[in-house]
């Protein structure tokens, strides 16, 4: 699941709890909230600020977009043409550029830029936030409290005094807008 987004510490003093009576419950809620935050924004925010990532390419484009954003620095990137069997290390400025604010490397000379061929490129970075955003921050600990609040509500969707009452169970999906907005910002748009 990788790092949390906040702390017990962090989400008490937001909610305002003082005891240590929830603290178990908070504790198991806030890895899946976290969870649930990374997979709805398709990031992990934090957990490769201080580890890095190692993706592998297939190539065949000017840039390679690079999963996990934004990034702090790019440590190598290395090139294959025996499908990853060996690989050997580009030079910045002569075989291709980082553009941090695109969380992309461009390629300058040929035949990188054209290569297409199953792990043909591997890029070993760091991205992600050492202090996550304040509206994010902010999102997932409104989300943490909406699910404490509503974990294993039942609503009831039928009609008063309907013999035939329909249950419906509080899903992720139903995050409230203000969460949902929050995240739509921070959400990476790769297919």
């Amino acid at each position: 699941m990788g790092l949390d987004l906040v702390t017990l510490a962090e989400y008490k003093t937001y909610a305002n709890i003082l005891g240590t009576s929830q603290d178990a419950a908070i504790s198991a809620m806030i890895p899946r909230i976290s969870n649930l935050v990374k997979q709805i924004c398709r990031r992990t925010f934090v957990d490769y600020v201080d580890d890095a990532k190692v993706d592998v390419f297939r190539g065949g484009y000017v840039k390679l977009y690079l999963p996990e954003s934004p990034l702090i620095v790019l440590q190598s990137l290395e090139f294959s043409s025996d499908f990853g069997a060996t690989y050997t290390t580009l030079t910045e400025f002569t075989d291709y550029v980082v553009d941090v604010s695109d969380s992309a490397v461009e390629f300058i000379t040929e035949p990188y830029s054209s290569y297409s061929r199953v792990n043909a490129f591997r890029a070993t970075y760091n991205a992600g936030y050492e202090v996550l955003p304040p509206d994010l921050k902010l999102a997932v600990m409104d989300a943490l409290m909406h699910q404490i609040r509503n974990d294993g509500a039942i609503h009831s969707t039928g009609s008063i005094g309907s013999n035939t009452t329909q249950l419906e169970y509080l899903a992720n999906a139903q995050l409230p807008a203000h969460i949902r907005r929050v995240l739509q910002l921070y959400s990476d748009n790769y297919s």
